[in-house]
C-alpha cells in the first residue's frame, strides 16, 4: 500500500469528529506533506518511538502510541513473566505527554498488566530507579528528551531499568507490526483502572526514595565543601525543577538560584526554543543571571532531565561551555580521587563509554586503575554492558558518552542528569574550598593527562531526500575507505556494520590516523541527521584544536562532494 492509499484509509476510518481526521482533510492538496506523514511507519528503534506530533503513520499520535502499547502488552503476556510485577509510566512537559501516558496505562490495565503511574512530570532517571525499586517488568516514558517542541517520544524500558534492546526490542517490534492501527485494543478508563487497583498512582514516597539514592552518591562531607558557592540552574521548563531545588536545599547550597523564566513546565519552551542543553544558546538566560550573582557554575538539564550540561566561569567575566567529554572526564577524576582518598575504590572498578566518546576520560581511568569498556552509542548499550561486566567480577564505577550523558551510579540504568548535576555542584564547591575554580581544575587535568580537543558536527538532512543522502554519504566512506584526509594519513578504518568481537553491529565508521587522532561518523538513531565526531590530542591546546579543525575541513570537503 502506498502513502496516498494509507492516507485515504486513515481519512475513511477515523471518526467523523476526530480532530486527526480534520487535520488530514486540511492537507488533502499537499502531496509532499501527505508523503512525509505516510511514506513509512514511525520507527520503533533506538529509544522506542520518537517523532513529530500529528496525524499519520510516521507521526506521534494516539493511534501510533496505542498500537505500540498493545504490542508491548502482547509481548509481555506471551513472555511468561508475571504481569502483576507491573510497568511504570512517567512523562515530561510536552504536548500530549500526559494524554499518551494515560492512554498507555489504560491499555496495559485493560490487558491485565499492573501499572505504576506518576501523576505529573518526573525525570527519566527516576523512572529507571522506580522500575528497579519495584522489581517491575519495565517502564514507559512519554518524552522527546531534548528535541524541538513539535516532537514527542515513547521510551521503553525493561526489568533491569535500562532501555530495551536485543531480543526484547525485536520481540516487541514483531508484536507491534502484527497489529493494525485501527484494531480495537483492550482498554479500561483510567478512573476505573485506579478504583480496581490495576493502576497505582505514585507520589512523594518514590520521589524521596530517588532523591535519597542521589544523595547517597555524594563523595565529600560538608566540611570539605564551600556550600556558599553561587550556582545557577535551569531545568529548561522541564522535569528537573522540583527535584533539583529539593536537593540543593537538603544539601545546604545557600546560593543555588533557578532561572525564573525556565522554572515551570512550558511545552512551547518559549524562552529557549530548542531545549537542548548541549547547545550553548540554551544557557542565554542562565548566563545573564549568572553574571548578576557572580555564579561560578551554570547547570542545565533537558526537559526529561536525563541530559545535563555545564558552563563554568572562565575567569574573565564570561562563561565557558563544557562538552560531554570534558564533563565526563571531570566527574571521573573527581570521583576517582575522592574514592581513592577515602579508601572506597572497589577492587575491580570499571567505566563504560560509547565508541564515539573521546579518550580523555579513558586516560584518567587508566591512571586510577579503572578498567574501561566500550559500547555502542546510547545508554541502553552502555548500561547493557553492566551485567556482563559484573559477571566478570568488575564493579560499576561510571558510564558516559560525549552527548552530555552520564550515569554516576548503577541504580539508575540510564543517563541521570539529576545525580550528575548534584556531583557537579559538589565538585565546584570542593574546588572553591580548595582555592581553585572549575576552569583551573580542568586545566590541571589537561596538564597532567594531555590536551584533548574535540568537535562534533551534525549535518541535518530532513525527510525522504535527506534520509537517502545520509545513506549515500555512509556508502561512499564505507566503499572508498579513503587513505588520506588532508594532512592526515589513515592508519586503519573500523567498520561496525557487522559488529566486532566486543561491540554489536551498528552503522558506524571510525577512521584512526597515524598520529593518534581520529574521527567517527554515524547516522542518528533518533533525529534526521548524520553525526561526525573529531578528536585530537597534543602537547598544548592550540595544536590539539588546530588538528581538529584541519581534520574536520578535510572530511567536510568529501561530504560536500556527495550529492
Amino acid at each position: 500500500m502506498g502513502y496516498r492509499e494509507r492516507y485515504e484509509e486513515w481519512v475513511a476510518k477515523l471518526g467523523e469528529n476526530d480532530p486527526m481526521r480534520e487535520e488530514l482533510i486540511a492537507i488533502k492538496d499537499d502531496e509532499k506533506e501527505i508523503k512525509e506523514r505516510f511514506y513509512r511507519e514511525i520507527e520503533f528503534g533506538t529509544a522506542g518511538l520518537r517523532g513529530i506530533c500529528a496525524a499519520g503513520t510516521n507521526r506521534m499520535n494516539a493511534l501510533t502510541v496505542g498500537r505500540a502499547t498493545q504490542g508491548i502488552a502482547n509481548y509481555i503476556l506471551a513472555s511468561g513473566e508475571n504481569p502483576a510485577r507491573g510497568i511504570a509510566i512517567a512523562y515530561d512537559c510536552r504536548y500530549h505527554s500526559k494524554e499518551f501516558a494515560e492512554l498507555a496505562a489504560e491499555i496495559l490495565a485493560g490487558n491485565g498488566i499492573k501499572v505504576y503511574l506518576f501523576p505529573s512530570l518526573r525525570p527519566t532517571p527516576e523512572l529507571s530507579f522506580t522500575i528497579r525499586s519495584f522489581d517491575a517488568l519495565g517502564g514507559i516514558n512519554l518524552t522527546a528528551s531534548h528535541n524541538p517542541k513539535e516532537y514527542n517520544g515513547y521510551k521503553v524500558y525493561w526489568m533491569d531499568g535500562a532501555q530495551i534492546s536485543g531480543e526484547v526490542s525485536d520481540g516487541m517490534l514483531k508484536e507491534i507490526l502484527a497489529l493494525d492501527f485501527f484494531d480495537d485494543f483492550k482498554r479500561i478508563p483510567l478512573k476505573d483502572a485506579i478504583e480496581q487497583r490495576k493502576v497505582r498512582m505514585l507520589g512523594e514516597e518514590m520521589d524521596l526514595a530517588y532523591l535519597d539514592y542521589v544523595m547517597s552518591m555524594r563523595q565529600r562531607e560538608d566540611e570539605e565543601l564551600d556550600l556558599t558557592i553561587p550556582i545557577v540552574y535551569t531545568p529548561l521548563n522541564g522535569a528537573g525543577s522540583i527535584p533539583m531545588q529539593r536537593l540543593a536545599k537538603e544539601l545546604g547550597y545557600v546560593n543555588f538560584v533557578v532561572v525564573p523564566e525556565q522554572k515551570d513546565p512550558d511545552p512551547e519552551f518559549t524562552t529557549v526554543g530548542y531545549p537542548n542543553p548541549e547547545d550553548p544558546k540554551a544557557f542565554k538566560l542562565a548566563e545573564e543571571l549568572g553574571k548578576k550573582i557572580d555564579a561560578e557554575v551554570l547547570i542545565a538539564t533537558d526537559p526529561d532531565s536525563d541530559r545535563m550540561a555545564v558552563e563554568i566561569a572562565d575567569g574573565f567575566g564570561d562563561y565557558m561551555p563544557l562538552n560531554g567529554n570534558q564533563t565526563g572526564a571531570l566527574l571521573i577524576a573527581y570521583m576517582a580521587k575522592s574514592m581513592q582518598e577515602k579508601g572506597l575504590m572497589p577492587e575491580k572498578p570499571a567505566m563504560i563509554k560509547s565508541i564515539v566518546t573521546g579518550n580523555f576520560g579513558r586516560r584518567i581511568c587508566e591512571h586510577f586503575g579503572i578498567r574501561v569498556f566500550d559500547a555502542l552509542t546510547g545508554f541502553k548499550n552502555i548500561c547493557g554492558v553492566i551485567p556482563k561486566m559484573e559477571k566478570n567480577g568488575y564493579t560499576y564505577f561510571f558510564g558516559y558518552e560525549e552527548s552530555i550523558g552520564c550515569a554516576p551510579g548503577s541504580e539508575v540504568r540510564d543517563k541521570d542528569g539529576i545525580c550528575a548535576a548534584m556531583l557537579i555542584m559538589e565538585m565546584a564547591a570542593w574546588c572553591r574550598k580548595n582555592g581553585m575554580s572549575m576552569a583551573e581544575y580542568l586545566d590541571y587535568l589537561y596538564r597532567k593527562f594531555g590536551y584533548y580537543a574535540e568537535e562534533q558536527v551534525s549535518l541535518v538532512l530532513k525527510g525522504v531526500e535527506g534520509s537517502e543522502r545520509i545513506g549515500r554519504i555512509m556508502d561512499v566512506f564505507r566503499g572508498k575507505k579513503p587513505s588520506v584526509f588532508g594532512r592526515f594519513s589513515v592508519a586503519k578504518c573500523v567498520d561496525y556494520i557487522n559488529g566486532t568481537k566486543y561491540v554489536p553491529a551498528s552503522n558506524v565508521l571510525i577512521f584512526h590516523m597515524t598520529d593518534g587522532n581520529w574521527f567517527a561518523m554515524r547516522p542518528s538513531g533518533t533525529e534526521p541527521k548524520i553525526k561526525f565526531y573529531f578528536y585530537a590530542k597534543a602537547d598544548n591546546k592550540e595544536e590539539a584544536k588546530a588538528a581538529v579543525v584541519d581534520m574536520k575541513t578535510a572530511v567536510g570537503e568529501l561530504v560536500d562532494a556527495i550529492e
